[in-house]
């Protein structure tokens, strides 16, 4: 079943180190960063391209994971009548990578970082990503800064995007932030982020539109062995994930109205993901009455309970099909991304998303009035093709090391048998399927005779394969 990710709280299980080898090897990870290209991040830092604008005086934050250091977005909200200021600041990589250099070109061959449960490999040098551009806190650094007004309903009414220094006051985690705003001691601002957040929270359900709250998935170990279990996004992560949301509509919004840009699209789901859905939902005991729709079933799904969590993470195939597409000079007859219910672009992780470079570039051009520039315009058309690539790797990546965690679960089990519910069944070979086992919410191959699609079913394992991760079943009776 699909996850967003895997952690190993307490270090890797050793049953796991070799697989995790071979997956890298097998897909063809990158190591480390060829020598020139580290040289040409030293000297980037040294001859880094600094704005006039100095709004240093703005007190942003930086909320992430705590471990976090490649630091994209700092934060900073204010009150403006009867609505609301957002100043966000998103790390200019563009201030230390020129097109063409050994970085842009490393850059384009990776696409985005990709993340392991034992460690991550960066888009761009660590002395970039971790350094010299990352929005650390108690350093002058250059940024995209956003300047979003919006109204007292939480809709967005006007935006600029322009360079400009800033300094994070304080490098904050998801956990410490939502203690601080439970116990009334969070500053303005961070109270500030609850407020827009639910009203863009309420905006989105209104409208239609999905933000998966997708939980991670911790793998545990103890003196008894290991085990899996779920860490349910905290509310803040979800307030905070609705300003990035925010900015990536207004950045459409300037490309849109500027006609040139590239965005995020996806095109509506149909009736057959629905249908797999719906059976994904009978296994794990939850009830979707025909009459709810998507957003409506998903904003009433609790990501702290576990079969909740398990569904949520299942219908990350509503956001198969997303893409990208580049345009200058009219806008695309299908600009929307349906799972939001509006156009949308990436702009806010360019230290770990090649693409948001690009938009960045156009969204600060837009917005002075001031022609994109050259070397965009000529490698636009590239983009789509290198992000659709990059995206295809991370999802190949992550889904090997969920389908190796998942055979680890049940590797000791060969020949028991489990409940389940089968979700999808072979158009052309109706004896072959897929099950999803109620008890573990993990889904594995099935095999049977006119296997029952969205119905109960008692199932056999027959392999559970950590090296070649893969797990199969067989149908009982």
């Amino acid at each position: 079943m699909p996850l967003q990710r895997v952690h190993f709280v307490e270090g890797v299980p050793e049953v796991f180190r070799a697989s995790l080898q071979d997956i890298r090897r097998e897909q063809e990870v990158p190591a480390e960063f060829p020598p020139e290209v580290t040289a040409a991040a030293v000297e980037a830092v040294r001859n880094a391209r600094l704005p006039e604008l100095d709004r240093t005086d703005i007190e942003f934050v930086t909320i992430d994971p705590p471990d976090s250091m490649d630091l994209d977005q700092a934060l900073h909200i204010e009150r403006s009548g009867d609505g609301f200021t957002v100043h966000y600041a998103i790390a200019d990589v563009a201030a230390f990578v020129r097109a063409g250099d050994p970085i842009d070109a490393e850059a384009r061959r990776r696409g985005e970082t990709l993340y392991a449960p034992d460690k991550r490999t960066p888009l761009h040098p660590p002395e970039l990503s971790e350094a010299a551009a990352s929005l650390l806190p108690d350093q002058v650094r250059p940024a995209l800064l956003w300047t979003i007004t919006v109204d007292a309903t939480g809709e967005g009414t006007g935006v600029t995007c322009e360079r400009a220094l800033v300094k994070s006051r304080a490098k904050l985690n998801y956990a410490g932030v939502q203690k601080d705003l439970d116990a009334g001691t969070a500053s303005e601002s961070l109270q500030l982020l609850r407020e827009v957040g639910k009203l863009r929270e309420q905006r989105e359900l209104a409208r239609g539109g999905v933000n998966l709250p997708i939980p991670d998935q911790e793998i545990v170990t103890s003196n008894h062995g290991w085990g899996l279990e779920f860490r349910a996004p905290l509310p803040v992560e979800g307030w905070n994930a609705q300003i990035s949301l925010l900015t990536g509509m207004a950045a459409a919004s300037l490309m849109t109205e500027g006609r040139i840009g590239i965005l995020r699209t996806l095109p509506e789901s149909h009736d057959d993901l629905r249908r797999k859905l719906g059976s994904t939902a009978k296994a794990l005991g939850i009830d979707w009455p025909a009459e709810t729709s998507y957003a409506a079933f998903i904003h009433g799904l609790d990501p702290s309970v576990p079969a909740h969590a398990a569904m949520l993470a299942a219908c990350t195939v509503l956001f198969r099909g997303a893409g990208y597409v580049a345009f200058d000079g009219s806008v695309p007859e299908q600009p929307q991304h349906a799972a939001m219910k509006a156009a949308y672009a990436h702009v806010t992780a360019p230290l770990r998303r090649l693409v948001d470079r690009w938009a960045g570039e156009i969204c600060v051009a837009l917005s002075a009035g001031a022609e994109v520039p050259a070397w965009v315009r000529e490698s636009m058309d590239e983009i789509p093709k290198i992000m659709d690539d990059a995206d295809r790797r991370a999802h190949a990546y992550e889904r090997s090391i969920v389908s190796m965690v998942e055979a680890g679960l049940v590797a000791d089990q060969v020949g028991s048998e489990f409940d389940g519910v089968i979700t999808d069944v072979d158009e052309k070979e109706q004896s072959r399927g897929i099950v999803v086992l109620t008890k573990y919410a993990i889904e594995g191959r099935v095999t049977g005779p006119a296997l029952p699609l969205g119905q109960q079913v008692r199932v056999r394992l027959v392999e559970a394969d950590i090296a070649k991760r893969t797990v199969a079943f067989e149908l009982v009776g």
